[in-house]
């Protein structure tokens, strides 16, 4: 009977190749931390011989497969697997997908009645980072929103109806940098225009002011100055501290004690002498007495 199947799927896929079939390009773009998964067909075990999914990362190419008869294959060790869904359609579970996950994903699964193949190109959202300021230039007030190094290219609109431009940059490591230009006409106060950015790691669309942006750098520059001050006091307390244990250790030098013993003798001498002086006229007086 197993044998039979076989023939039954070589057949299949010659069959296949003799059409023509054309594998289905797909294109998928996840966030890195979460936990993803890829379906190859919506096709259940009932109906499916096997599946094949074959990955080319960056830095290896791989194999995970699977068929009906139980036997399984893992080549790429490194977490990914597959599973199946309540309704026993199989899919490539991807736990904690990163930057290492990036790559094309190529599945073959042959069924009851033809073959599915399918090539996923994944890659990760990379989130811009949103400037906003207002020059001037030629006499004119140009407001420049810029979304710089996220994949893919941010979305930027104006909630200003005005002439405004969009210049998209890339990078020489794949990251793209998107620029607009508002021109503002004369008189409008540049505080209540907003640069609305759109881009895939975001949920929705996120509104950039002058006030929003602006009013992030006195917390970074406040922090900033506690983190130098802190460090300051830290090394004027370690210097105060090896200062006094020099201090100390001075004060208990032997040498600088010694030197107090011999200015007593000095002192002390001259009653010395006095005394020796007062013993001889005292001997002398006795001896004319005797």
């Amino acid at each position: 009977m197993a044998y039979m199947m076989w023939i039954y799927v070589v057949v299949i896929l010659i069959l296949s190749e003799a059409w023509g079939k054309v594998p289905v390009y797909r294109n998928a773009l996840f966030n890195q931390g979460r936990d993803v998964n890829l379906t190859c067909s919506e096709r259940t075990w009932n109906e499916t011989f096997y599946i094949i999914w074959e990955i080319k990362l960056k830095n290896k190419i791989c194999k995970i497969s699977f068929n009906s008869d139980g036997g399984s294959e893992d080549s790429c060790n490194d977490g990914k697997s597959l599973r199946n869904t309540s309704s026993s359609q199989s899919y490539l579970h991807i736990s904690k997908f990163s930057n290492n996950d990036v790559g094309v994903y190529k599945c073959q699964s042959p069924y009851r009645g033809g073959t599915v193949d399918v090539i996923i190109n994944v890659n990760t959202t990379v989130c811009p980072t949103v400037t906003m300021r207002v020059k001037h230039e030629d006499n004119k007030t140009v407001a420049v929103c810029k979304a710089e190094r996220g994949y893919p290219a941010a979305n930027i609109s104006w909630n200003f109806a005005g002439n405004w431009s969009v210049d998209p940059v890339s990078t020489e490591d794949g990251l793209l940098t998107v620029e607009s230009r508002l021109l503002l006409p004369e008189g409008t106060d540049a505080e209540n225009i907003n640069c609305v950015v759109r881009h895939p790691c975001w949920e929705g669309e996120k509104p950039f002011s002058l006030n929003h942006i602006q009013g992030n750098v006195p917390w970074l520059l406040i922090l900033t100055v506690m983190i130098i001050t802190m460090l300051v006091a830290g090394l004027l307390f370690i210097a105060q501290k090896k200062l006094r244990m020099l201090r100390q250790c001075q004060q208990s030098d032997p040498s600088s004690s010694k030197s107090s013993p011999t200015e007593d003798v000095e002192e002390v001498q001259p009653y010395a002498s006095y005394v020796q002086r007062v013993n001889s006229i005292y001997n002398s007086s006795a001896d004319l007495f005797t």
